[in-house]
């Protein structure tokens, strides 16, 4: 695997993560359960690990935008899938726009 790759890989794992995360969070019900507040604390801390490597090596704003918008794609995917969030054409446009950007930056 080239080296140049490692950054790119790192940075959607933080992105991953950061779903994992934010899904945990949610769970958690305010901190309130303890397994879901574990797996929050640990995945946030390698989500940003991750992140830290990726940026030492990409430009931050690209690397922080992707970052979010893997989080935030995957969020809200999983959000419908598993917490019964609503489900439109609206929302639906608006994660295509969000992956075209993610797109449009990898390639600039």
């Amino acid at each position: 695997m080239s080296p140049s790759l490692l950054p790119w890989i790192s940075l959607i794992f933080a992105g991953l993560f950061e779903v994992a995360w934010a899904l945990a969070l949610k769970a958690s019900q305010g901190f309130s359960k303890p397994l879901p507040t574990l797996i929050f604390a640990v995945t946030a801390a390698v989500s940003m690990v991750l992140l830290a490597y990726a940026m030492k090596h990409l430009p931050a704003g690209t690397a922080y935008a992707i970052w979010t918008g893997i989080g935030a794609v995957g969020t809200v995917v999983l959000g419908m899938v598993w917490f019964g969030d609503p489900v439109n054409m609206l929302r639906i446009a608006s994660i295509v726009l969000i992956l075209a950007g993610i797109i449009g930056l990898k390639l600039a």
